[in-house]
């Protein structure tokens, strides 16, 4: 199974400091649905793993993250993509779950559902956290630089072997040669 993994915010859609509360404040980053949509024709399998930790905060709650979700599914599907599956974290940092992000809850849980072990697999971020998560799976990282991946770049500290791409359009165009 060709799988692709991708975090949400940051990568397929622009990212808010304030959270993403409605579907209205869901917008795409330049590329990237049409990006996704080149996966999905070219025969691969397309998750998300988000923290969205919003939901603990009580800033936005269940029927509001669907229905963002569900914005984003009808957007890939206009220009003839999919994602098969997102995975989230609904859980605050303070509660110290196995699910957030850079813990590798989630990634595991991919790796559990679609029965696919994830070495090598590339797994799309814009934030340490998400590459952290990929690397303790054996996934391969990949900064994209739109985002908090500029900040995330500067910092350093990139687990071993991150590839580093403007966006998710250059990161796809490395996967799908």
């Amino acid at each position: 199974m060709k799988l692709v993994i991708l975090d949400r915010d940051g990568v397929i859609n622009h990212d808010s400091p304030s959270y993403l509360k409605s579907p209205d404040e869901w917008k795409p980053i330049r590329g990237s649905l049409e990006a996704i949509a080149k996966l999905t024709q070219g025969g691969h399998h397309v998750v998300v793993a988000t923290n969205q930790s919003g939901i603990a905060r009580g800033l936005f709650d269940m029927a509001t993250l669907n229905a963002i979700h569900d914005k984003m599914h009808r957007a890939l599907g206009q220009v003839g993509g999919r994602i098969d599956a997102v995975f989230f974290c609904p859980h605050a940092q303070e509660a110290n779950c196995h699910c957030r992000k850079p813990k590798p809850g989630l990634l595991e849980e991919i790796s559990h559902r679609f029965n696919v072990n994830l070495k090598d697999v590339p797994s799309i971020g814009d934030a340490l956290r998400d590459l952290e998560a990929s690397a303790a799976v054996g996934a391969q990282p990949i900064l994209v630089l739109t985002g908090k991946g500029e900040k995330t770049r500067q910092a350093g500290a990139l687990p071993p072997g991150t590839l580093v791409y403007a966006d998710l359009a250059e990161a796809v165009k490395s996967i799908i040669r």
